[in-house]
């Protein structure tokens, strides 16, 4: 019988593990509590708000956890905003120049909307996340380029879409994803909602690479890099949920995997956090039929899931945990 190895990794290696572990004897409830505190309070005065929200703190990560914190719990994502800059950016995706005089002229709308009405999208965020950071002498900046998902640069990177921010902590550079952070819009009832997802804050390069494809590779903070726009769109679509629990894809699971009918599917997971395995579910095209899953538990940090295809086919196969949508690759079964 031939074999199918499929490999989707919550930690994929003890690299990963050391970089999650440099603030690991950090305790961040105290920054949390102090953002907690000043919810709700405007942005007339940033260099008060960020003296207030970090005073009574010591180290400059514990700083910085509560400024994130703080824009977290209280900017929301402009849905409508960022449609008008979506559009934008497509309509002028072969002409620059005329993007960036168009970006300019707009700029100052999304800004005074910020201020005003604490509504923005991810240039905002990561704007108020650089200017409130620098105020505490750390080096921020913003990283511009491209983030994938299920409906935007799933098979080429053709729009520039997000912004997100590297900082500088103890000499070394983290990067920090506010926007993504903050929660989700829900476009049935036209609605932003708090949600956080504490994974993208100073989450491992190596994660980000799995979704945040910067304009300007050094910010992809890996060593030798050689990630190319064409590598990065061959991967599944990698969601919030893998960042919130801690499941990743490794190289060897594409968007587009061809498999046997009745080969043995070996589907491999790695996590660095407990886990309950009855939350894990297969979920096959729209999530109306769930994959059976046969797991080995063997390997405290591994679980293995043996499924066969027993039709030909293309299927959109989707990882869940806790009822949280994690990756989406599809698997085109031959006879």
């Amino acid at each position: 019988m031939k074999y199918f190895i499929l490999f989707v990794i919550f930690l994929i290696s003890i690299e990963i593990r050391a970089q999650l572990n440099d603030f690991k004897n950090i305790n961040f409830t105290k920054a949390d509590s102090i953002a907690k505190l000043y919810n709700g309070e405007n942005l007339k005065n940033l260099p008060l708000l960020t003296y207030n929200l970090t005073i009574n703190l010591e180290t400059d990560v514990e700083k910085f956890r509560a400024i994130y914190s703080w824009i977290c719990m209280n900017i929301k994502a402009d849905y409508y905003m960022y449609k008008r800059i979506n559009n934008a950016r497509k309509r002028h995706k072969k002409d620059s120049i005329a993007y960036a005089i168009w970006n300019k002229n707009y700029s100052k709308k999304v800004f005074k909307r910020l201020l005003n009405n604490k509504k923005t999208m991810c240039t905002g965020y990561a704007y108020l996340l650089k200017v409130m950071t620098n105020l505490i002498n750390l080096k921020c900046e913003i990283v511009n380029g491209y983030v994938r998902n299920s409906s935007n640069n799933v098979l080429t990177l053709e729009n520039p879409n997000h912004s997100w921010n590297a900082v500088k902590i103890n000499n070394k550079w983290y990067l920090a994803d506010a926007t993504l952070s903050s929660g989700y819009s829900d476009l049935n009832n036209n609605a932003f909602v708090f949600d956080y997802n504490d994974g993208y804050f100073l989450q491992n390069p190596l994660i980000y690479s799995k979704t945040h494809y910067p304009f300007k590779k050094k910010w992809f903070l890996i060593d030798n890099n050689s990630k190319s726009k064409n590598n990065f769109t061959e991967n599944p679509i990698v969601y919030g949920g893998a960042f919130k629990y801690g499941i990743y894809p490794t190289k060897s699971l594409k968007l587009n995997n061809d498999v046997s009918k009745n080969d043995s599917c070996f589907i491999n997971f790695h996590t660095s956090k407990t886990i309950n395995p009855k939350k894990l579910k297969l979920k096959v095209n729209e999530g109306n039929e769930v994959l059976n899953l046969k797991l080995d538990l063997q390997n405290s940090n591994q679980i293995t899931i043996e499924h066969q295809f027993k039709k030909t086919g293309k299927f959109d196969i989707h990882l869940y945990y806790n009822n949280e949508i994690v990756t989406s690759s599809t698997f085109n079964v031959l006879e």
